[in-house]
């Protein structure tokens, strides 16, 4: 049986702690100066299917839109070619506030909202002609400010209550310093992932938290396998410094990870080029994570361990009668 090669990734922690700050520093920045470009389900708006005969061109119609008075419409095939989603930011003209009005709860009020609703999906459906096609409208739905609002800061607090429960869970599985490395490290990737996203200006949907909640997972789950093996060595091997320990665990679950990352990339790339547009935003997020929370697993949860010192002794309980330093 061969031998396994150690390889000293710690040996290159410093670059990697650069390599990080640049990366965060351009994440904050953007994130900061410009936000985020935020899809329909957060900023609100109306999103309306259509149906043709025959396949049609998106950036046909988006251009009809465009000329029909509607502002960055978002057209992309939804299930075939000649099924179509439009989202534009612009919502139904109500006379009637219902937060304002108590007597928008009568058939006066719905019946205007309804009127508005048919206003623009006349708007839209006239847009949207393709020479002689039959267009089928099959529905229209508004998402109010307020919703979106909503929306976005439950996101936020549920990407805050995650990381809280994350950072519990290691620290009883494991140890504090563990807790705080693994959880900087989901910090880190989720960061850059939507500093990403800003900086490309890529729109930022529902499907993209859900994608950032799943690259929690992912990163999470990686940092785990090597934080066990860290544990694991750190008990096995007595007589080795913590930078060995740690460069000979992550050496042992090098191709695992790898081999996870692969195939992982692999379902992704897929998703990207064959699922349709309505999933590609979702797909570069994944993309991004996955890479993202690789390099993570290997340099940051296990840099942040040796800044705070992790040692033998933070793991290993002797027994009475137990020599700590005896040889395995």
């Amino acid at each position: 049986m061969s031998q396994l090669k150690v390889y000293n990734f710690m040996d290159l922690r410093r670059y990697a702690v650069v390599f990080s700050g640049i990366l965060l520093l351009a994440s904050a920045t953007s994130l900061f100066t410009q936000g985020l470009v935020l899809g329909l389900d957060f900023s609100g708006g109306t999103q309306v299917e259509v149906g043709y005969e025959q396949p049609v061109d998106v950036a046909q119609l988006r251009n009809q839109l465009e000329d029909a008075g509607f502002d960055d419409p978002v057209v992309v095939h939804f299930g075939s070619e000649s099924d179509i989603l439009i989202r534009i930011q612009e919502a139904p003209q109500r006379d009637i506030d219902r937060s304002k009005d108590p007597q928008a709860t009568t058939d006066n009020g719905d019946g205007a909202q309804q009127d508005a609703k048919k206003s623009l999906a006349d708007r839209v459906y006239e847009a949207v002609q393709s020479g002689d096609q039959k267009v089928d409208m099959r529905r229209l739905d508004y998402v109010g400010p307020q919703i979106g609002e909503e929306l976005r800061d439950k996101g936020g607090l549920g990407m805050l209550i995650a990381l809280a429960v994350v950072m519990l869970y290691v620290a009883i599985r494991f140890q504090f310093k563990f807790s705080v490395g693994a959880v900087l490290a989901l910090v880190h990737d989720v960061l850059i992932t939507l500093g990403i996203f800003s900086i490309t200006r890529l729109e930022f949907d529902l499907t993209v938290l859900a994608a950032i909640l799943a690259v929690v997972g992912y990163s999470l789950n990686d940092t785990i396998v090597v934080s066990d093996r860290i544990r694991e060595n750190f008990r096995k091997i007595r007589k080795a410094t913590p930078v060995e320990v740690i460069n000979e665990s992550l050496s042992q679950t090098l191709w695992r990870t790898i081999n996870t990352s692969m195939t992982t990339l692999l379902v992704l790339l897929a998703l990207f080029f064959f699922g349709g547009e309505l999933i590609q935003n979702f797909a570069i997020a994944l993309m991004i994570g996955v890479g993202i929370g690789t390099y993570s697993s290997v340099y940051v949860a296990a840099t942040v361990m040796l800044a705070m010192n992790v040692d033998r002794e933070d793991l290993l309980e002797p027994e009475e009668g137990e020599l700590v330093d005896d040889l395995p």
